[in-house]
């Protein structure tokens, strides 16, 4: 299937497992899509391939930062105007805290989608979605 067909495919049936099909990266990252109450929430399976800091067993930072920006983009690419893989044009990520080794979730919220540039705010937490461990601000390109 083609990117395309695979995401019309997603947004009728609201079934996302093959969204790794459409963008590798969350293949390679052991990302999985389920519904949430406001849009769709990844999931980063909890794995000790993610460590960045052995002595800490804690998430590597980068991890955090590409989890935040697919879930931002799947949010976007699920959005019923969007034909084209959203790039990004710039992205802050605030770090608030230490992420352990546990599945961890992301969930985006597209504060504006225009013809050329969407913009999407994106949280990651833990055990708890009011005490994220990070955030993401970030500017796509729609074209």
């Amino acid at each position: 299937m083609t990117f395309t067909e695979i995401i019309h495919a997603a947004r009728e049936s609201r079934d996302y497992s093959r969204l790794g099909e459409a963008i590798p990266y969350m293949d390679t990252l052991d990302l999985s899509v389920e519904e949430g109450a406001d849009g769709v929430v990844l999931v980063l399976a909890a794995a000790e391939l993610h460590v960045g800091n052995p002595w800490r067993q804690a998430l590597h930072g980068g991890l955090i930062g590409a989890v935040l920006e697919t879930a931002a983009i799947v949010q976007l690419i699920l959005e019923p105007d969007v034909e084209t893989l959203p790039k990004p044009i710039n992205i802050t990520v605030d770090y608030l805290r230490s992420g352990r080794v546990v599945p961890t979730r992301a969930e985006a919220r597209v504060t504006k989608l225009g013809r050329r540039v969407a913009n999407v705010h994106a949280s990651c937490w833990q055990d708890d979605k009011a005490r994220p461990i990070a955030t993401l601000s970030g500017h796509f390109l729609m074209t």
